[in-house]
């Protein structure tokens, strides 16, 4: 059986199932929120020991103002909410993304949720303020530092160099992304992660997706043969991964 240890999710559909119950989109990702509960408990009871959920793109600054406002504000709270909330059930928090353009206020509170439960055994992390391609570059540069500083040279660099400065760098590689609402792309999520993750995209809008859909995707995940680059054959014969 397949080994699943990371699922990333995209988390989509909120604003359209608010519309659908004649509600301001905010409403949806309200009850978005609560729906992380579930989807963890789930996760971690079939032995998930990260889940990284995309909850704030770098895109996602271009919204209009008020509902910017309103994500702030509800990310926020489940910060102050839920981080200790975590930590007594094993599980720390971690947040990515670039930081740059919170207030005060939220980078504050997301240090001090990070630092509540950082040896426990389960992680969630939270993209925020994050794209991929943000990701790569932010690793490139680092990387590129090193090179100015002489303690790299440039023909040293590797995949594996440059994978120490991801994001994700201290979780599992990823094994499986999801996106729910029924859209089928990745939105500049996870890029470098994604390379030979399995992908599963749910028509269930996010509010909707619960813990019985995320045992559906786990079970749909272990009936996959997952095959690296090699084939069917030498992966039947115990040759892969």
């Amino acid at each position: 059986m397949n080994s699943l240890r990371h699922v990333a999710i995209i988390m989509d559909g909120n604003n359209r199932w608010a519309k659908q119950q004649g509600k301001k989109g905010i409403a949806g990702h309200k009850v978005g929120v609560e729906r992380i509960r579930d989807v963890l408990a789930a996760s971690r009871k079939r032995g998930v020991e990260a889940l990284t959920l995309f909850a704030f793109s770098s895109e996602n600054w271009k919204r209009p103002p008020k509902e910017v406002e309103a994500l702030m504000g509800l990310f926020y709270n489940y910060l102050k909410k839920e981080a200790k909330k975590l930590a007594d059930d094993g599980v720390r928090l971690k947040v990515i993304g670039s930081r740059e353009r919170f207030s005060p206020k939220l980078y504050d509170a997301i240090l001090e949720a990070e630092a509540i439960a950082k040896g426990a055994e389960s992680t969630l992390v939270i993209a925020a303020d994050y794209g991929g391609k943000w990701d790569i570059t932010h690793a490139a540069k680092q990387l590129a530092l090193q090179v100015e500083a002489g303690t790299l040279a440039a023909s040293a660099i590797t995949e594996h160099s440059l994978d120490a400065f991801i994001s994700t760098a201290d979780l599992p590689p990823l094994d499986l992304l999801v996106r729910t609402g029924g859209e089928l792309r990745i939105s500049n999520y996870l890029l470098w992660q994604a390379a030979y993750a399995e992908l599963y995209f749910s028509p269930l809008l996010w509010p909707d997706f619960d813990a019985a859909a995320m045992n559906a995707v786990v079970d749909d995940f272990h009936a996959r043969q997952r095959r690296f680059g090699q084939t069917s054959e030498q992966i039947e014969a115990g040759l892969g991964d």
